[in-house]
């Protein structure tokens, strides 16, 4: 069985559902955020081994949330989002 903790940063209900489903089947602890600010304070309780973040929260952004997070750690940060444009994946790197 795994020890690694998993963040999963996402507003829409049934993502997280299915995210964690898959994670947690495979042995990882996840635990979720729904928006920007719990998701800060979380990453700083948790230390987590990897954040899935959404770019698209309410309140903070995703973009500003893992610039905040990486001033603080050099945790993972994997960026999920419905956003194509180039340009949101340029910033998102």
């Amino acid at each position: 069985m795994r020890n690694e903790t998993i963040l999963v940063v996402e507003d829409d209900l049934p993502i997280v559902e299915l995210i964690t489903k898959y994670l947690s089947a495979e042995g990882f602890v996840v635990y979720a955020a729904y928006d920007g600010a719990t998701a800060l304070k979380q990453a700083r309780t948790l230390k987590p081994e990897l954040i899935v973040l959404d770019v698209m929260l309410p309140g903070i952004d995703g973009f500003e949330v893992c610039r905040r997070i990486q001033q603080e750690s050099d945790v993972y940060v994997l960026m999920l989002t419905a956003r194509a444009e180039e340009i949101d994946k340029i910033v998102g790197l």
